[in-house]
């Protein structure tokens, strides 16, 4: 079971306590690029790197973003590694833009994709041509 199945499951177990965004749950989607500055103006990128891919502090937040009802409570609470972000930090649709933002990363190429790593031992012969 993905952690991200979890943490939404948990959530509908708790009975919805998270409420979502009313410009949100109004269906007024913020735009990735509203999402992507905020992401570096608050400083996600320090630990999560530019695109989500993760670093040596945080681990990988995209292509597989998490739903916003798991992000939201995550970012309010916040874990022994990762500080807590109120309300006076982000707003809920500051957070729904970053969450907007991150599941709009697409996904990496295949290592074998990328021609610079043809021939590298452990890539795949059959991946090394598109």
């Amino acid at each position: 079971m993905s952690l991200r199945f979890r943490l939404v499951l948990l959530l509908a177990l708790c009975g919805g306590a998270v409420s979502m965004p009313a410009a949100v749950a109004a269906g007024a989607q913020p735009a990735p690029a509203e999402g992507r500055r905020l992401f570096m103006q608050v400083g996600c990128y320090q630990c999560h790197g530019t695109v989500g891919q993760g670093g040596a502090a945080g681990p990988r937040l995209a292509p597989d973003a998490w739903p916003l009802e798991a992000l939201l409570p995550f970012l309010r609470n916040g874990t022994r590694l990762m500080p807590a972000y109120p309300a006076s930090i982000l707003a809920d649709a500051e957070i729904a833009a970053i969450q907007v933002y991150l599941a709009s990363i697409p996904a990496p190429p295949r290592p074998g994709a990328v021609p610079a790593l043809r021939g590298v031992r452990g890539v795949p012969a059959a991946a090394a041509r598109p």
